[in-house]
């Protein structure tokens, strides 16, 4: 399965759920998994973004379904970004 890079941004209404209910973010994963995605590790960031998410999926489909999905709650934006390891791609380059 592919690796991508999930960027997420809270809006105001997700900062307001993360405060009364921070478990929420743990209950989010359980949802990517529904779609197909799993979760590989997970980090809440300073800077523009909130978290970042490495996900493993079977295809960019079903990131944009994520996203989608995620994103028309009000809760989240999301900027998804497929990964490649570094030996992975040096492989690829050299043939």
């Amino acid at each position: 399965m592919a690796k991508y890079v999930l960027l997420s941004k809270l809006t105001e209404a997700g900062r307001k759920t993360l405060k009364t209910k921070p478990e929420r973010i743990l209950e989010v994963n359980k949802e990517l998994e529904a779609y197909g995605v799993k979760v590989l590790e997970q980090y809440a960031v300073l800077g523009p973004f909130d978290f970042i998410n490495i996900v493993e999926a079977p295809n960019n489909e079903a990131v944009f379904k994520v996203s989608v999905e995620m994103g028309s709650r009000g809760t989240v934006e999301i900027t998804s970004m497929p990964a490649i390891k570094l030996n992975e791609l040096i492989k690829t380059l050299k043939e």
